[in-house]
């Protein structure tokens, strides 16, 4: 199962929500970056209270931030226009390129970078590429595009074999 092993999160919580992001800071982590649709809020929804309290917290805490989406400006300015925090449209994850972007924007290495997202396959798989630590969260809305559907089916593959992996079995 190696092969499936590169797309495996390093933690796999409920929510972007219930993360410690006072325990990572004090770990040393200094940026994230996020995914948008279905991390922080449902597919095409603007930012809403929770989401804009989070990013008001992260700012105390000390953290920078960044929105890495592969949607087009229009939908991420949107959000960001609430959550006030760095973005890049368009990005075309899983491609590394962005998310080293990411972490200059913020000032950033991997070693102090965390990304939080929904998908394995872009998402995750990105991050890890580019030697920053993955929290994948569960999707907050069950209705999602053809393409994303289709992608979860082979996800709950992969996400079988990285439980069974976590588990011991």
């Amino acid at each position: 199962m190696a092969l499936l092993e590169r797309f495996y999160p390093d933690e796999y919580l409920d929510s972007a929500y219930a993360i410690d992001y006072e325990g990572l800071y004090e770990q040393g982590y200094r940026g994230i970056i996020f995914d948008i649709d279905n991390t922080l809020v449902p597919h095409g929804a603007p930012a809403d209270r929770r989401s804009v309290e989070l990013f008001e917290r992260l700012g105390q805490i000390g953290f920078e931030s960044l929105l890495l989406s592969n949607n087009k400006e229009p939908r991420v300015k949107m959000f960001n226009d609430e959550v006030h925090s760095r973005y890049i449209y368009k990005a075309g994850k899983p491609a590394v390129k962005n998310y080293v972007r990411a972490m200059e924007l913020m000032g950033t290495v991997p070693e102090t970078t965390m990304f939080v997202g929904d998908q394995l396959f872009t998402d995750v798989w990105g991050a890890k590429k580019a030697g920053i630590r993955t929290w994948l969260v569960k999707p907050i809305h069950p209705k999602e595009e053809i393409q994303i559907v289709l992608k979860r089916r082979l996800e709950w593959i992969v996400l079988f074999f990285y439980k069974r992996a976590k588990n011991g079995d």
